[in-house]
């Protein structure tokens, strides 16, 4: 495919596809910007309704953005995006059939499905900085994070499964926190204001 596309298309994608593949948010919104048509074309045909297309376009970048490591630099990042994008319209509507459908009627006022918004741009911004700064953690630090925050584990736990000793889990915990607080500063002070 890449014969088919100008030499300085291909270094601007490969650029983007590097900088996408290391969390640069920039990157991140170009690719957002570039594609963000045919990711909705796609799950559009698939779905058949414009806002949940939209949804599930969303949905594609995060998983995207997730998978990033998966992409190979060199290649066109259409056909990827639009196989994510296909697969997840068809998981969407998949999980629509499963669930049935009650008259607004019927529903509780109360329930928070009812009432709960779409993040902001700055809530995905938010979470975006979070991953990132896990993810630039050393790997051990980065392990005992996940098992202990994404997975509930304890400290006794967490090192009954990594073969080391409590104090190791515990201390590699508090480097992990103090770096995470260094990384994300400036996020407590966007919550002062």
């Amino acid at each position: 495919m890449e014969q088919f596309r100008p030499p300085h298309q291909v270094q601007r994608d490969t650029e983007l596809a590097l900088a996408f593949r290391e969390g640069n948010l920039d990157a991140v919104r170009t690719l957002c910007d570039r594609f963000g048509g045919l990711v909705f074309t796609v799950a559009h045909r698939i779905i058949g309704d414009g806002q949940r297309a939209e949804d599930v376009t969303q949905h594609v970048f995060v998983q995207a953005w997730r998978l990033a490591d998966h992409f190979d630099a060199g290649q066109d990042f259409a056909p990827w995006l639009a196989m994510i994008a296909r697969g997840s319209a068809i998981d969407a509507l998949r999980v629509e059939q499963r669930i049935p459908i009650v008259a607004l009627d019927y529903a509780d006022p109360s329930d928070s499905a009812l009432v709960m918004l779409l993040p902001s741009a700055e809530q995905v911004e938010t979470v975006w900085s979070v991953r990132t700064a896990i993810d630039s953690l050393d790997p051990n630090e980065r392990e005992v994070i996940r098992m202990q925050y994404l997975q509930g584990h304890s400290h006794s736990e967490i090192a009954e499964q990594l073969g080391v000793a409590v104090g190791t889990v515990k201390s590699r915990s508090q480097r992990a926190h103090r770096r995470l607080a260094t990384r994300l500063g400036h996020l407590e002070q966007d919550v002062d204001k």
